[in-house]
């Protein structure tokens, strides 16, 4: 066993661990039972994607009912509203859940919900999911005329109110926009680096610069696409961790590995939905995997064994959410 081993393994243990992306879909092996794998594996605090871009406000809202009551019929979960939470749950035993949206189309351009959907529980929100929107581009598209007068008026409403910005799924000139108006941190929840794996849903070293100047950080993937490699394997994870802490500092990188429990699932709907997932029609196309929840204590014991320090794996792990949450979500 490598001489860093005992002390990532305390690390670990003692750590908060936040993933910010869980997409809740029972129908890819995805509810809430699923969780208790993160819990078993030291996860302290994950967020739930609830609704977004292929839901209208009444699906959001029923959604998130549904989620709030099952949540709290949890013994072992606590709903996730404020950092606090983070550290309560982390004490008392218990997994951490929150809330967030993947696209504002589910706001049909009313702003007023924003203030709403935050008060229901809703903590961080991606501005498009793949394709344009009425507030922006989406990754996915053949063009991004960036962000509408529309979209000034959502990323301005959420940090007014005190919800997190989020630019994964986002085009490249949409992203840059919206960092350009920050008054709060703003993060890329779940993409990887351009620069490591040249992929559409990637972020370019531009994207992940102006995201650290606001004070956010970008989230590192599980996604095999995404990776670069088949297999989604820790190493992968590691080249892409690395690369935005040589970058930016590894204040600016944290979590958010999507982790999908039946890719086969996944992979059928997503091919049958090219318009939104480039390239996947392909008879050729490989499909997602995903890397396991135990994978990131291997990578705290590679980065470790890189020469990481405790302040930066712990930073890694949950601390720089936690910095970058209790800043999002003030409100006011």
């Amino acid at each position: 066993m490598p001489d860093s081993a005992p002390r990532t393994a305390r690390l670990f243990a003692e750590a908060i661990v936040w993933d910010n992306v869980f997409p809740l879909e029972p129908w890819v092996g995805n509810d809430l039972d699923a969780l208790g794998k993160l819990r078993a594996a030291g996860f302290s605090a994950v967020s739930l994607t609830i609704a977004g871009d292929n839901h209208t406000v009444g699906e959001a809202v029923q959604r998130l009912a549904a989620a709030r009551r099952q949540i709290a019929a949890r013994p072992d979960f606590r709903l996730l509203l404020a950092v606090d939470d983070v550290v309560a749950a982390k004490r008392e035993g218990k997994l951490a859940v929150g809330l967030h949206f993947e696209g504002t189309r589910c706001l049909e351009r009313n702003l007023d919900m924003i203030a709403v959907f935050r008060e229901l529980g809703v903590r961080h929100n991606l501005l498009a999911f793949n394709q344009g929107n009425s507030a922006g581009g989406g990754c996915g598209e053949t063009g991004d005329g960036g962000l509408t007068r529309f979209g000034r008026r959502v990323v301005a409403e959420m940090q007014r109110v005190g919800m997190l910005v989020d630019l994964s799924h986002t085009g490249a000139r949409t992203t840059l926009d919206a960092f350009a108006m920050a008054t709060r941190p703003m993060v890329i929840s779940h993409s990887n680096c351009r620069a490591v794996h040249e992929h559409w849903r990637n972020v370019t070293d531009e994207q992940i610069r102006a995201c650290a100047a606001t004070g956010g950080l970008v989230g590192l993937s599980g996604s095999s696409e995404y990776l670069g490699d088949p297999a989604a394997s820790t190493e992968a994870m590691l080249r892409h961790v690395q690369h935005v802490a040589d970058l930016v500092g590894p204040a600016h990188v944290g979590l958010g590995l999507d982790f999908v429990f039946d890719s086969d699932a996944l992979n059928r709907w997503i091919s049958s939905r090219p318009e939104e997932w480039p390239g996947t029609d392909r008879p050729d196309w490989p499909g997602f995997r995903y890397a396991r929840p135990g994978q990131v204590a291997e990578l705290v014991e590679a980065l470790a064994l890189r020469g990481w320090s405790d302040e930066a794996l712990l930073g890694l792990l949950g601390q720089n959410h936690m910095r970058v949450c209790a800043a999002a979500w003030q409100q006011g």
